[in-house]
């Protein structure tokens, strides 16, 4: 293994911000692996110290398949993560929308454009980001529709879904949308938690990251071969609302088969605890996505759920 300083920015507070690379192997650049961009990404930043404890164990059993090169980036933002913040501590911007950036520009600007130099010399970019929604989800790999994506590729990480998303207005200035833009293969990786480590489902996205590097002659590896990938366009989540405002107080859970009519949630008063609204599945389905928060707010979504097709 071999340690590099990527990058280095001094800051007013606390020490330097430093970007830190861990490399196995030697030869053609073949996966590069980010973890987290933000201060409050700690699943994502210890599934990469998992990956990095993995793959050492590896080399030295000569495991890293020859004239192959793997790196691992687990944090771009050290410092919002000493400070206690989830945007970059100085001017609150977010790193991945930042992208391309300039080696010129604001701090966030010459992370972003020193990042995306490094990993687009990869065949593989996978990053760990976190959902833009507060909540648990079905683990998945993402990726956006910009007629370089392979689903077939995806499919080789071995998660229950692969989701193909059409870029938004702000995707162009995220890491993911700009390696594909570069000619790197890249995928997002996104396993239900940020801001809370959980161990099960940090170990299925390090196995989802090994099987896919196994499957592409990057490393020897042998471990479960996962599953056959159900591919879904982000239009087939459809968000279920609620119609008031309350304690949220959900009766089902992510990965559930739930029946039209079915309840999924009761939004409570917050003063007597009466029950002031429920919220009732539309079709057959099942649950990818939960909302975490305490509280609903009228009109915002609780849930995602994937219409199930009837024979």
């Amino acid at each position: 293994m071999k340690i590099e300083e990527i990058l280095t920015m001094s800051t007013d507070f606390r020490e330097d911000n430093q970007i830190k690379s861990f490399t196995f192997g030697h030869g053609k650049k073949a996966a590069c692996i980010v973890g987290a961009m933000r201060g409050n990404e700690y699943q994502q930043l210890y599934i990469c110290s998992q990956l990095i404890r993995t793959l050492t164990r590896l080399e030295e059993k000569g495991a890293i398949v020859s004239g192959k090169e793997i790196m691992v980036i687990p944090s771009l933002n050290g410092h919002s993560i000493n400070i206690g913040k989830k945007y970059w501590g100085m001017d609150n911007s977010d790193i991945n929308r930042q992208f391309p950036g300039n080696p010129h520009g604001e701090a966030t600007s010459r992370i972003a454009a020193r990042v995306l130099e490094v990993v687009s010399a990869y065949d593989y970019g996978i990053q760990f980001p976190s959902f833009y929604l507060e909540g648990e989800f079905i683990p998945h790999i993402r990726m956006m529709e910009t007629g370089k994506e392979s689903s077939s590729l995806a499919n080789l990480f071995g998660m229950p879904y692969v989701v193909i998303s059409e870029p938004r207005a702000f995707d162009g200035s995220t890491l993911n949308y700009n390696l594909q833009m570069r000619g790197t293969n890249a995928f997002s990786v996104y396993t239900s938690t940020t801001s809370s480590i959980e161990e099960n489902l940090a170990g299925q996205a390090v196995s989802a990251v090994l099987r896919f590097l196994t499957r592409m002659g990057i490393i020897r590896y042998q471990l479960h071969p996962g599953y056959i990938a159900t591919v879904l366009e982000e239009s087939e989540l459809i968000s279920v609302k609620s119609t008031a405002s309350g304690v949220l107080h959900k009766t089902c859970a992510i990965n559930q088969e739930v029946e039209r009519g079915e309840l999924l949630a009761e939004i409570l008063h917050p003063y007597d605890g009466s029950v002031i609204a429920e919220i009732h599945s539309p079709f057959d389905g099942i649950v990818f996505f939960a909302n975490t928060e305490p509280m609903a707010f009228q009109n915002s979504a609780v849930f995602k759920l994937i219409k199930k097709l009837h024979a």
